[in-house]
């Protein structure tokens, strides 16, 4: 009965790894063709029919009770409006005014017309592992295949005139350039006495604070409304996997944390989220994202949409209350945009110090944040004394078995002491081979009697599991994983090992199918999984002796296809429980059953006589 029960729960725990493995497989291929698709697209033609002008503005649907204040239309190149857009990203940025920006992280230039921070590159990320690769651009101009901005502007009323908005063209200082520590200030005056000053500042990393201050010397009260966007043009590369959320996001209202994928936005075409008075919203990639955090201290309506007229365009963007500018008064509005990485440390730094409500969601720890969070912190302290992330993630394997230590001991123990009375184990079956009911309460009196747990031995895999998962979460989620490297040929612990076996590990010149990528990583990992198996008894079951033989040979196939920082981990993971398992079996007196087990595979089996 407990070889039943012992091969029941195999079963289910292979099961549920390989269900889950269904759902994580396609992440390393998907992986790499985000990587081929973004270098492809920066040296890459604009899409046939992209006009680079005549850009024309497309009505925003109404707003959520009818509401006559509402976003102007985001101004996109008509399909079939002209000439074919400039063939690279710097004659597009050369064919408007602009001011460029210029920070120890950031490199990039604010468009002019419309006020627009539509250029931005990431001067620390770069494209992939090679160091002549080109850095990640995070925005770029409408005009571009992958068009994607943050903006700033205004709806008026009655006697506002002309307010700011995409098309129009702000006035900025002779050779201004934005550094952190050197604001810039742009100017624009209108036909009905309002005059607005925007002054754009921006940090040492990824946050800028953009300040309007309106005055009104129209001999008039006006009222007006500030409008935030942030709008991309086209459907990106996503992962398509439910462990992580790209797309819409934001923090608003009661509601709180609203992940919103780009399919149910283009379901819905537009989502709106009750009013709300403080919060973010903004579009979120794996690794970076674009984000709005309206400072006013007044109610907004946020809204998520899908515009398919013309160019397919996703949208994020905020809408305030009208605020009363007096006669010969001013007022003023703050909206703080992050445009960067989504590092762990940076963004909980936003969250604390600018008082942004649950900033920290914004990179995606799922549902079990309890466990990989503090996983992160743990393996981002041992990188900073380690100074690897591999060796940070080798050590935080000890530091697991360390907290575990008593749970496993115990279990190990109770695993060697079901091996000195297997002897009193097998004459029970022979004595009671035909009374099941009997042969199994005599084994329970056996167990209270030696003090054994029979599912002892599952509970190291169960501790493992919550642990495996969460250090995948890590893995896959953050940026300070991206492009980590090992030693030797791992380059990147987010990505698979590289090598296979069916080509010699590169020795042989040609490539292999994604399916025969086993790498040397993985094989370790499956010969350190099938030496812990052997260190128990052959189970007397054929079919689960067949199941235990297999097992480590699915598991390396599995596994060749996860991260190769999370197969290390399970390799160094199984030497660990192999030496610690031995110990406590020797001490226990019980005999240590890998050395027969390993000339067994080798023996000849008698044959079976004939009935």
């Amino acid at each position: 009965m407990d070889n039943n029960r012992n091969f029941l729960i195999t079963i289910a725990l292979s099961v549920l790894i390989l269900t889950l493995w269904q759902v994580f497989y396609m992440q390393p291929r998907i992986d790499a063709e985000r990587e081929a698709a973004r270098i492809e697209t920066e040296s890459a033609q604009p899409a046939p029919g992209t006009a680079a002008d005549g850009e024309a503005a497309i009505p925003a649907p109404q707003r959520q009770g009818g509401s006559e204040a509402d976003i102007p239309g985001a101004d996109t190149p008509a399909p079939d409006g002209g000439a074919a857009a400039a063939a690279n990203r710097d004659a597009v940025l050369a064919g408007t005014p602009r001011v460029p920006i210029d920070t120890p992280r950031l490199a990039g230039s604010i468009n002019l017309t419309g006020a627009r921070i539509d250029d931005l590159l990431l001067k620390d990320y770069r494209v992939s592992v090679d160091d002549d690769s080109p850095n990640i651009e995070l925005l770029n101009p409408s005009t571009m295949p992958n068009g994607y901005y943050a903006e700033f502007g205004f709806v008026g009323g009655e006697g506002t005139g002309d307010v700011p908005g995409p098309n129009t063209v702000w006035q900025a200082p002779e050779d201004a350039r934005l550094t952190p520590g050197n604001p810039v200030t742009l100017t624009y005056q209108n036909d009905a006495g309002l005059t607005f000053r925007r002054t754009v500042a921006v940090d040492e990393n990824y946050m800028f604070t953009v300040s309007d201050t309106v005055d009104n010397a129209s001999g008039q009260p006006v009222t007006l409304s500030s409008y935030g966007r942030t709008t991309r043009l086209g459907k990106p590369e996503t992962s398509s996997l439910f462990i992580l959320h790209e797309g819409m996001i934001g923090v608003t209202g009661e509601e709180g944390l609203q992940e919103i994928d780009y399919s149910d936005v283009e379901e819905e075409g537009s989502i709106r989220p009750a009013m709300s008075s403080d919060g973010w919203l903004g579009i979120t990639d794996k690794y970076w994202a674009v984000t709005m955090v309206p400072r006013a201290g007044q109610s907004f309506q946020p809204r998520y949409s899908y515009f398919s007229d013309q160019r397919a365009r996703y949208q994020a963007d905020f809408l305030t209350e009208p605020v009363t500018v007096p006669a010969g008064g001013a007022t003023s509005v703050e909206t703080l945009l992050f445009a960067g990485a989504k590092e762990v440390q940076r963004v909980d730094a936003y969250e604390e110090t600018l008082g942004i409500r649950q900033f920290e969601l914004l990179i995606d720890w799922g549902w079990f944040y309890f466990i990989t969070k503090p996983m992160f912190y743990l393996i981002d302290w041992l990188f900073k004394l380690l100074g690897n992330f591999g060796l940070a993630i080798l050590a935080t394997t000890v530091v697991v078995k360390l907290i575990f230590f008593p749970l496993a001991n115990k279990s190990y123990k109770s695993m060697a002491n079901m091996k000195k009375v297997q002897p009193a184990m097998l004459e029970i079956r022979e004595k009671y081979a035909d009374d099941k009911m009997k042969q199994q309460q005599a084994m329970m009196e056996l167990y209270k009697k030696e003090k054994i747990n029979p599912l002892a031995g599952c509970w190291p895999i169960l501790i493992q599991i919550p642990v495996f998962f969460a250090l995948y979460k890590v893995l896959y989620v953050t940026i300070e994983m991206r492009h980590a490297p090992f030693f030797g040929w791992i380059q990147d612990l987010a990505a698979p090992d590289p090598t296979s076996i069916f080509n010699l590990f590169g020795l042989l010149p040609y490539d292999v199918p994604a399916f025969l990528m086993i790498g040397v990583w993985p094989i370790i990992m499956g010969i350190t999984m099938f030496l812990q198996m052997r260190m128990n008894p052959t189970p007397p079951d054929p079919t689960q002796a067949m199941i235990f033989n297999w097992m480590p040979v699915v598991f390396t196939f599995m596994l060749a296809t996860f991260p190769a920082g999370l197969v290390i981990y399970w390799a160094w993971n199984n030497f660990l429980s192999i030496v610690q398992q031995g110990v406590i079996m020797k001490r226990q007196g019980a005999k240590i059953e890998l050395w027969d087990n390993l000339v067994g595979l080798f023996k000849k089996k008698p044959k079976q006589p004939a009935e």
